[in-house]
């Protein structure tokens, strides 16, 4: 059976505030069609499930240790710090995250002094240089975007105490 093909509309007349008239068409409502889902290199990526303590623990100097886990676009490091420890001024293309779960680390940065206390965040633009210094004990998450190449191929000697 042969479908009938709708007729065109026929213009809606309308007066205006002035009494004149004014024709315009009512368009005719289209259901768009939803493109196919395409697959993303993300939908690529498998799942991971990685318990800090199933990762060992790298000891950069006597003060600072680190945990780490990398994507493919983004790194989260666990990072601990005793009681005076320094992170000397250093910059990166990274742009940067850190969270604070225990303690207060000190930043210098963009020429000021920022104290980020325990469930506190400090987010730091790629190139900015910056300093920090533990105040106490301290566990902090730094997440970075892109991952941070010299920390994966151990080319961070600034945090190595010369090693």
């Amino acid at each position: 059976m042969a479908k009938a093909k709708p007729s065109a509309k026929k213009p809606h007349t309308t007066k205006t505030a002035k009494g004149k008239t004014s024709k315009r068409r009512t368009a005719k409502r289209k259901t768009a069609k939803r493109p196919a889902v395409k697959q993303s290199p993300a939908s690529k990526m498998e799942v991971k499930y990685v318990p800090w303590s199933s990762i060992g623990l790298e000891d950069l100097n006597p003060l600072l240790q680190r945990q780490f886990v990398v994507g493919n676009d983004i790194m989260v490091a666990r990072v601990l710090m005793k009681k005076g420890c320094i992170i000397p001024l250093h910059s990166h293309h990274n742009e940067q995250f850190t969270y604070i779960l225990e303690g207060a680390l000190k930043f210098w940065i963009d020429g000021k002094e920022i104290v980020v206390n325990a469930g506190e965040v400090l987010t730091i633009p790629p190139h900015m240089p910056h300093k920090a210094e533990a105040l106490v004990d301290t566990v902090d998450l730094d997440v970075f975007n892109p991952p941070r190449a010299d920390w994966i191929n151990k080319t961070d000697q600034y945090l190595r105490g010369g090693k």
